[in-house]
């Protein structure tokens, strides 16, 4: 095989909960007055919950105070998870299903590398948190995507050489993460049109023919 282990994010990947960060980002603007739209949303995927309150302030005209910014992520997280809490095993794609299946029956290692913080929750929600031998979360690394910790990390964890393991990313800052881990990337949705990406993706079941 030319890879021992596959590395996926979460969201975009294995489930989708654009529409839950939207609604929760939504309501922080409101109550803060600046315009939010599914185009910021786009934006802050992949992207750390701090770095994306600065995304959202960018057309705020004035300046929070470091305890207002915390009110407003922590106002953000709790509304999110609240709406977490509606996801089901029919979250996932059944060919996403059926691909991690057969990834599994080959031998190899996988793990999830997601910027989110709420990863444990989320694939308790869906169902599957057993299918991964290692989840890496935002709570476990200092510096979120594009810096390639996250992705080092699980290939640590995995006991995986970078170069024997392939990350599958729906964003461009996980490509570029990835590819500065030192290991190759799939990318489908956005990701599969960013620089140096190794592998385009139309989904995310495509994966088992680049194995």
């Amino acid at each position: 095989m030319k890879y021992q282990a596959i590395i996926f994010d979460l969201d975009g990947v294995i489930c989708h909960t654009d529409r839950y960060h939207y609604l929760a980002w939504k309501e922080v603007a409101d109550e803060i007055g600046v315009s939010f739209t599914e185009e910021i949303n786009n934006r802050l995927r992949g992207v750390s919950r701090k770095e994306s309150l600065e995304i959202l302030l960018e057309p705020y005209q004035g300046e929070l105070t470091a305890e207002a910014k915390d009110y407003y992520l922590e106002k953000k997280n709790n509304r999110y998870r609240g709406l977490l809490e509606n996801m089901t095993p029919g979250d996932v794609d059944p060919q996403v299903k059926k691909a991690l299946d057969c990834i599994k029956e080959r031998g190899m290692r996988v793990a999830v590398a997601s910027s989110s913080k709420n990863a444990p929750l989320i694939l308790e929600k869906i169902g599957l948190r057993d299918y991964f031998a290692v989840v890496v979360h935002g709570g476990d690394v200092s510096r979120a995507k594009p810096d390639p910790e996250v992705f080092v990390t699980a290939g640590v964890r995995l006991d995986v050489r970078p170069e024997d393991c392939l990350v599958v990313e729906d964003a461009k800052a996980g490509v570029e993460a990835a590819l500065a881990a030192g290991m190759d990337c799939a990318g489908v949705g956005d990701a599969a049109e960013a620089p140096g990406v190794t592998y385009r993706l139309c989904e995310v079941a495509d994966i088992l023919a680049v194995l």
